[in-house]
Order: C-alpha cells, then structure tokens, then sequence
C-alpha cells in the first residue's frame, strides 16, 4: 500500500493567520482567519462533524479510508480497536497572527472519567518560524490559589495569568513539550507545527479573547469539575528545561533525528529527516504523517516507492512497510508513541 498525498485542510478560525502556512504548503488562504491546517487528521473539531477531517487529493476522507482497512492503515494488532479511525496521532500546523488565550488540556485518566474518551491531550510544538521577542507562555511560576484562579478566570484576567506564568521566547527549530493539565499560550508572530494526542479538548480559562463564551469553555462538564484538570503546580525551571530541545533543521544528519524531548515519546514521536547527499535516511513501518518543508525525494517501500516535493503532505500507512527517504528533501515526521496502541490503556 502506498503514502497518499493530501489535500490542503485549512481551518477557518476566531484568530488571524495563515499566510505563512500558504508559504510553506504552496497554496492560497481564503480568508485572514485561516490560522491552523490539520494534517491527515482523522477527527474533527469540538462539536463537529467534518471539519478537520482531512482528505486525499481525489477527496476520500481519510478517516474512512482507516476505518476501512485499519490493519493495513495502523498495523494487525490495532484491527480490533473501538475506533477503526484512530491513527493515535494528530498534526496540525498553526500560524498565531494574534496571541492565543491561556487555557489547559486534561490528561487521558481525566478524559477517561469525565470523557469517555481514552486520549487526553498532551501536545508539542516544533517552531518553524517566529518573529523578534515573540514567546510561549508554559506553566505557572509559583504555585497558585485554586481559588485565586477562579476568581481571575470568571472575571477574565488574563494579564494576571500571563504574568504569573513561565514566558519562553522562541526561536526557530526549538522542540516544546505540553503536558496535558499545564496552563499556555502562545504570541502573535509564532509559527509551529504542532503533534498532539488525537482530541480537540480545551479548557480555555481566556475565553474573552475568543469567539467563545464561558459555557463553550468548560468542555460542557462545567468549570468545577474541568478546573480539576488544570494544575495549580508551578513548572521550575528544572522541569521547565527538560520540556524544551533546541535543534538546526537545516543541519543535515545520517539518521533521522528526533526534534521533541524524550518525555514526549509516550505520547507522540516527531522526527526531522534530512539525508546526506549521497545517503538515505530509514523510518521505521507503521502510520506517520509527513510534510516536506523543501527539497524533493522518493520514498522506497519494501516493494514500491512514491516521489514527494517540497510543500506536500502525506499519510503513509502501516503496509508501506519500513521505508527510506531518498534525496536532498527535508522533512517532518510524526507518529503515534511508542507502543501505541497497547499504550493507551496505561496511565502516563
């Protein structure tokens, strides 16, 4: 079976941005709020149906595809899951025209409970573009008052909150870790991709700055039980540094070289593959998404290979087996953790 080349997927959005995604993916914006792509996504946004669901160039959602033939697509051992479409993974790219407002995702034993869903959303961003002096905001500095908090959320204090958190100025190539349950946001002029859990869950303790009202905010479980998933930890500087890598993605390496902290590899993968002139690089079989951000090469199959160019982006299933890139490409590829999907019952 051979990767499938996806259609664009921009998602239309309450924030600005997009134009650097069109950049890199060789397309038009229909909109200035056309901030984020999904890339081989199979689930949709909170509350609906079919947007994010991604598509082939001949307009098969993907999804179905999957739930289709989920051995060929993820492996045997995955055929007999609950949910044939799950590929235990979601890419997206996403282009802050404006800043992003402070909110949490809840971990997979809180979405388990209150859910019913096993995935919580544990996320990561790899930097690909960022304007001076423009940050991330990731944790809180000290420990704060649950009830200080909520007293700063319902009357919808942002500044308070970004004052009382981790600011981490970005640069290119940097690789951060979110786990799921820590406050964040981003600035306006940042520009990541972003591998997650497969969920769309958000508690959004900013919805001010939002098309959001409160009641949208809350994951509809109301905020006395979501605030349960939201720390009230601070994130030293100790942990705070082994949630960030800095690499050179125009540094060309023998083997493909993971861009995210270790701590993420329960949850996702994400690695830069960049062969040598003269060399390919190997990935290992199993589902990946793919995006090519320059150059062209052939990926080789056991049995079949398929050319790829700068800008597209791929879903390359179980069944291609364990492949090489061939060329002077450099790419992306994301994951599901590792020992998924056996993982997903344990806690992390």
């Amino acid at each position: 079976m051979m990767p499938l080349v996806l259609a664009p997927n921009l998602i239309d959005h309450f924030y600005l941005g997009g134009d650097r995604i069109a950049a890199l993916r060789g397309i038009q914006t229909t909109s200035a709020r056309q901030p984020e792509e999904w890339l081989a996504a199979t689930v949709s946004r909170a509350d609906e149906e079919m947007i994010g669901l991604s598509r082939t160039e001949s307009g098969e959602l993907l999804r179905d595809l999957v739930s289709d033939d989920p051995a060929s697509w993820t492996g045997p051992e995955h055929a007999a899951a609950r949910n044939a479409g799950d590929v235990g993974i979601l890419v997206k790219l996403l282009d802050a025209g404006q800043r992003l407002p402070v909110h949490a995702h809840p971990d997979r034993s809180f979405a388990r409970s209150h859910l019913d869903c096993p995935y919580g959303k544990t996320e990561s961003w790899l930097v690909l573009g960022s304007e001076p002096g423009a940050a991330v905001h990731l944790g809180w500095k000290t420990d704060i008052d649950a009830d200080e908090l909520a007293s700063r959320r319902d009357t919808q204090d942002g500044e308070w909150m970004l004052g009382h958190m981790n600011r981490v100025e970005v640069t290119p190539g940097m690789g951060i870790l979110v786990p799921a349950g820590t406050v964040h946001a981003i600035d306006a002029g940042v520009f990541v991709m972003e591998v997650q859990e497969p969920t769309d869950f958000s508690i959004v303790l900013e919805w001010s700055i939002t098309t959001s009202t409160r009641e949208e905010s809350h994951l509809g479980i109301g905020f006395d039980a979501a605030m349960q998933a939201v720390s009230t930890m601070a994130l030293p500087h100790s942990r705070l540094g082994r949630l960030v890598v800095r690499n050179d993605l125009a540094v060309r390496h023998p083997e493909a070289r993971s861009v995210l902290p270790v701590d993420a590899d329960p949850f996702f993968t994400l690695h830069h593959v960049a062969p040598m002139p003269g060399s390919t690089q190997r990935i290992g079989s199993g589902f990946a998404v793919m995006l090519v951000l320059s150059g062209n090469a052939r990926l080789v199959g056991a049995h079949e290979s398929i050319h790829v160019s700068s800008g597209q982006v791929l879903a390359v299933p179980h069944a291609f087996g364990a492949w090489e890139v061939d060329g002077n490409a450099s790419a992306l590829v994301g994951a599901p953790g590792f020992g998924w999907p056996a993982s997903l019952g344990q806690e992390q």
